[in-house]
């Protein structure tokens, strides 16, 4: 195992450094880069980089700082601007410089934000951490044991309605059920129960510690409730089938003929084998309620996370904060699966996969 481990870390090095290619060469193709944005506020036009990228107004510039019609703008003042973004160098140059800072974790600093990326991607990561960690948790913790259920009572009334209701939530949006919370709990129209904004009130510093913990909780519950409407479904209906796949093999009618109890059956032979295929899923479930499921919560309930960084980077072509967060999106997601393979084999010993690899 420990070879194993190895060649999976020494994997990611190639993995990240082909994502980290592909996506400069996608983000230096694009138009609409930071001089034309600094050159269309200078000139007056205004407007925000994706307006400028699709014609409305000011000078083209393209991402890699060449200067294609500007108009009114000296070209010694474009060198100038080149130079400050660093788009003096060729690309190739500039792509290598980002790999040699990002293995130190040199993100550079952000081109709107003065502050480093670095920084920003701290201050950012507990909201995330915070609404992806309670979501996981709660999402596990409730679509578990009722997949187990579902599948012991197949075809029941209880299964039917419970898979009516799970699908219900998982075709409803995340952000659509937020504003419905709100309306609902958050002095919408009705009730006003819940904090609407942030993730811990204003005199938050000046609390006791549990005062503080309940304030913490307190601000989690609607975005929470809103980020893990549609996660119930998928986790639920794998585990369903997972434990009707299982249940059905001969080692569970071997094991039911020699007298066992059906508790015993379920969870010390059935359960090891039926939730390798939920681990296996886990990775993709983090990354996604990490940074990506959580975009709109984030902005429905003002939570500065990383998610919301991420699309206000892209909107500004703000490179550094851009390749930043997209480096550490990749890192973890890959450190995340071969975390799942490892639980693999601590669930399940019979599992080997260096074995595999031959």
């Amino acid at each position: 195992m420990g070879g194993y481990i190895l060649r999976r870390l020494m994997l990611i090095i190639p993995t990240l450094i082909g994502i980290m290619l592909l996506n400069f060469v996608i983000v230096q193709a694009a138009p609409g880069g930071p001089i034309e944005q600094l050159i269309a506020e200078m000139e007056g036009h205004g407007g925000g980089a994706l307006s400028r990228a699709s014609g409305g107004g000011g000078s083209e510039v393209s991402s890699s700082g060449d200067s294609r019609g500007s108009r009114g703008i000296p070209d010694d003042m474009l060198k100038e601007l080149e130079v400050m973004y660093g788009f003096d160098k060729p690309p190739y140059e500039r792509f290598f410089k980002m790999l040699g800072d990002y293995a130190t974790f040199d993100f550079g600093d952000s081109f709107y934000r003065d502050r480093s990326v670095i920084e920003l991607i701290i201050d950012k990561m507990p909201v995330s951490i915070s609404l992806g960690l309670w979501s996981t948790l709660i999402i596990y913790l409730v679509s578990i044991p009722l997949g187990i259920r579902k599948a012991i009572s197949d075809g029941s009334r209880f299964d039917v309605w419970s898979s009516s209701v799970i699908v219900v939530g998982y075709a409803i949006p995340g952000f659509l059920f937020a504003i419905l919370l709100i309306v609902l709990f958050a002095g919408g129209s009705y009730f006003d129960v819940f904090p609407l904004r942030g993730l811990t009130s204003p005199n938050f510093d000046d609390m006791a510690w549990y005062d503080q913990v309940t304030d913490y909780f307190w601000h989690l519950v609607l975005p929470v409730s809103a980020n893990v409407i549609g996660g119930f479904a998928t986790l639920t209906l794998l585990t369903k089938n997972s434990f009707l796949d299982e249940i059905g093999k001969q080692y569970v009618v071997t094991a039911r003929a020699k007298g066992l109890e059906e508790r015993e059956v379920l969870y010390r032979h059935v359960f090891r084998n039926a939730m390798l295929i939920v681990i296996a899923s886990l990775p993709g479930v983090l990354v996604s309620l990490f940074f990506t499921g959580s975009l709109l919560i984030e902005v429905i309930f003002s939570l500065d996370g990383l998610g919301l960084l991420g699309f206000e980077a892209a909107l500004t072509r703000d490179y550094p904060v851009i390749f930043g967060t997209l480096y550490i999106f990749t890192l973890m997601g890959l450190v995340l699966k071969l975390i799942s393979d490892i639980t693999y084999v601590l669930v399940d010993p019979r599992i080997d996969f260096e074995s595999r690899e031959h």
